[in-house]
Order: C-alpha cells, then sequence, then structure tokens
C-alpha cells in the first residue's frame, strides 16, 4: 500500500481521487464566486494570460483537463472557431455540470466528457494543445497525468499548466496568514465549507514548486520547458513544448 498526501494529511493513495471528489462535489456551486474572492479578481487575469500565451489559432485541437466550470474551454473556444474543437474535461461530475451549464448559458457547446487526467481516453498526438488550470495539485500521480498530457499531445503542441506555486519569499509569512485565517473564513461563510478551503491552502503547500515541476515536466518528455511567476508566484504557468 502506498500513501500520498491530501493536504497536509497522508492517506492511501487509492482513496486520494475520492476525497478530492468530494471537495469539489461540495464546492461546485459556489466554486466561481469563490474564486473571485479568494483572488481578488486575479485568478481572471492569470487565465487570460494564459490563453495569450497558448497562441491558440483558427482550427486547432485543445483538450482542457480539471477544467471545471468551463473559464479557459470558453476562451479557447473563441480562437479555435467553427474549424477547431476544443474539449473540456473534469474528473468531477458535479463541476463539470456547472460548467457545462455556463458554457450552453454563453452559447458555446462543446464536447464534455467526465475523465481522468492520469488514463485519457484519446489517441497519440490528437491535439494542438492541452491545458490544466488549477487541477495538476489535486492529482494522485503527477507524473502520470504529465505523461499522458506528452503523449497526446502532437510534434510542436504545448502544454500550459496554471497552478498555485511558491510565492516570493518576502511575502509567505503574509501569505499564510491570509491562506490559513481569511481563506477557510470565506469557505464557511460564502460556500458553507471551511474543511473544503482549508484542503485548498494545505494542497498549494504540497505542490511542487516553480523549479520542481519544470524538471518533473521535463522528465516526462518535454523538450522544452519555462514557467511564468504571477502575482509575485502565487500562481505560475509552466508552459512546456512537445519536440
Amino acid at each position: 500500500m502506498s500513501n500520498t498526501h491530501f493536504g497536509f494529511e497522508s492517506v492511501d493513495e487509492r482513496d486520494k481521487a475520492r476525497r478530492v471528489r468530494g471537495v469539489f462535489d461540495s464546492v461546485a456551486s459556489s466554486y466561481d464566486r469563490m474564486n473571485d474572492l479568494m483572488s481578488l479578481g486575479l485568478h481572471r487575469g492569470w487565465k487570460a494570460y494564459t490563453v495569450l500565451v497558448a497562441d491558440v489559432r483558427p482550427g486547432q485541437r485543445v483538450l482542457d483537463l480539471a477544467g471545471g466550470t468551463g473559464d479557459l474551454a470558453q476562451a479557447f473556444a473563441r480562437k479555435v472557431g467553427s474549424t477547431g474543437m476544443v474539449v473540456h474535461t473534469d474528473i468531477n461530475p458535479a463541476m463539470l455540470r456547472v460548467g457545462r451549464d455556463r458554457l450552453l448559458d454563453a452559447g458555446v457547446v462543446l464536447p464534455t466528457l467526465v475523465c481522468d487526467a492520469e488514463k485519457l481516453p484519446f489517441a497519440a498526438e490528437s491535439f494542438d494543445r492541452v491545458s490544466i488550470g488549477f487541477g495538476l495539485r489535486n492529482m494522485t500521480h503527477k507524473d502520470v497525468a504529465l505523461a499522458e498530457t506528452h503523449r497526446v499531445l502532437k510534434p510542436g503542441g504545448k502544454l500550459l499548466v496554471l497552478e498555485f506555486s511558491k510565492v516570493a519569499r518576502p511575502l509567505e509569512k503574509a501569505y499564510d496568514w491570509y491562506s490559513f485565517n481569511v481563506l477557510p473564513r470565506l469557505g464557511r461563510l460564502v460556500a458553507r465549507d471551511e474543511a473544503s478551503y482549508r484542503y485548498l491552502a494545505e494542497s498549494i503547500r504540497m505542490h511542487p514548486g516553480q523549479e520542481e515541476l519544470k524538471t518533473m515536466m521535463k522528465e516526462s518528455g518535454y523538450g522544452h520547458v519555462d514557467y511564468h511567476n504571477l502575482t509575485a508566484g502565487v500562481a505560475a504557468l509552466h508552459v512546456a513544448i512537445k519536440c
């Protein structure tokens, strides 16, 4: 039996996916509102920057993993146009339902699929771009998920991982105070779920830092990997190209 982390807790790795699913089942209906409150709206700029760096062209095929409520999928859909395709996926059905409904309300119809990023049901070299927005840290075997993204990308394709990361050292104490005092209280008041937002703060601390994740992506087969710190490292965008 192998263990992994669920926040600061050590759990059987076979149980992590179930517990993460429980977190997102609980927060799905308030997820977007909480994102705006937690980040003071900054997440919208981070996602816009991700779309800019992705440089998606008309006619391309994009796979949005852990796509949740569909922000990135909707933005990519505008870029690929009627000749391209965006596949919107998440392992959590509740999050995917919220995302599908938001997309439909915006007049965007996309293939929507519940799938595990560690076992992608797509042929090799199927996509021009793969994105993971704030989902990699919740995956049990990050190395397996990264290898799967490499498999399904076409040569020259690009992986974009937008994720919370290691904040600049001068801000660490203030950021820790905010994460472990303000976020859980916001969760209790807005989402009626303090525990899930305490898990969020813990999961960020357990996620690989910028350089460590860059190394993991290279070990997954990517030829070129770089990252862009956003808001002093509160988030980071890692960009990898398949040679």
